[in-house]
């Protein structure tokens, strides 16, 4: 881990780091996460009960929409030429809940980590938006970055979970 940050100045004031000497490289981030739930409310998600109609599938495209607003929602972002976003949501018993995953590529001067930090989180608010009237506990947890690739840094995997 390297210690310097890079959104702050010589003298501490945070600042939007420039990126206009960076090489425009073809750049690739997948972020993870879980919404945990009751089984019960997990049959709503996989019966197609829910009453807000169909969950997964309005959590895909919300977090295909977090993905391309991340510059409006994150101060210092860059807003970046995104060039594909996928977004996979995956009910899973053993949770019990929902799995996401999160895909965004771009090929430009800086990272695209942050869209997909955000179109999974943005997923995963809306699956809690669609169920909360069967159940307000569920519990969303586990974002992470799990793959970071492209530009001078190079390439990062996240380790498994235990």
């Amino acid at each position: 881990m390297s210690g310097k940050l890079t959104h702050f100045d010589a003298g501490g004031q945070a600042h939007m780091v420039d990126v206009s000497d960076k090489a425009v490289t073809s750049r690739i981030a997948v972020a993870e996460c879980h919404v945990r739930m009751q089984p019960e409310t997990l049959a709503l998600v996989t019966t197609g009960d829910a009453k807000k109609g169909d969950v997964l599938g309005v959590a895909r495209l919300a977090g295909i929409m977090g993905a391309k607003k991340t510059a409006e929602l994150i101060p210092l972002c860059h807003p970046l030429p995104v060039t594909k976003v996928t977004v996979d949501l995956t009910p899973d018993a053993d949770l019990p809940g929902v799995r996401i995953e999160a895909t965004v590529k771009t090929t430009g001067q800086t990272g695209v980590e942050m869209e997909a930090l955000t179109a999974a989180s943005t997923a995963a608010l809306t699956v809690y938006d669609m169920l909360k009237a069967a159940e307000k506990s569920m519990e969303i947890g586990g974002l992470r970055v799990v793959l970071k690739d492209g530009g001078k840094s190079g390439r990062y995997e996240a380790g498994a979970r235990a």
